[in-house]
């Protein structure tokens, strides 16, 4: 079993920066790609961004320019710098991890529990 733990949530105003972190901890054997999903009331959770093992980035059109993703692969952290956030960033952010076993074919989903953003206007 893997445990994710988000840290870094918290209120700020528009045009403001936050930086989220995520440790993965437990039974690890690989974890594969990493990302962030957020989900604001009343709306499906959507991808922020997701970093490969390798450090392969992708982003949500929304946020492009202005979040950052990052990795330590060594300590099994995952790292989402937000910049030049707006109201529209509010949500929960969840990180998600994709982890594998040698010898067994398929990847299984990990999620944390959430880290509240609020962007006051």
């Amino acid at each position: 079993q893997v445990r994710l733990v988000e840290s870094g949530g918290g209120l700020v105003q528009a045009g403001g920066s936050l930086r989220l972190s995520c440790a993965a901890s437990g039974r690890i054997f690989r974890i594969n790609d990493m990302g962030w999903f957020r989900q604001a009331p009343g709306k499906q959770r959507d991808l922020v961004a997701r970093i490969t093992s390798g450090g392969s980035t992708t982003y949500a059109d929304s946020v492009k320019g202005r979040f950052t993703i990052s990795r330590d692969n060594a300590e099994n952290t995952v790292y989402l710098q937000m910049n030049s956030l707006k109201p529209e960033d509010t949500a929960v952010y969840y990180c998600n991890a994709a982890h594998s076993v040698p010898g067994i074919l398929g990847l299984t989903d990990y999620w944390g529990q959430g880290t509240q953003v609020t962007v006051a206007s």
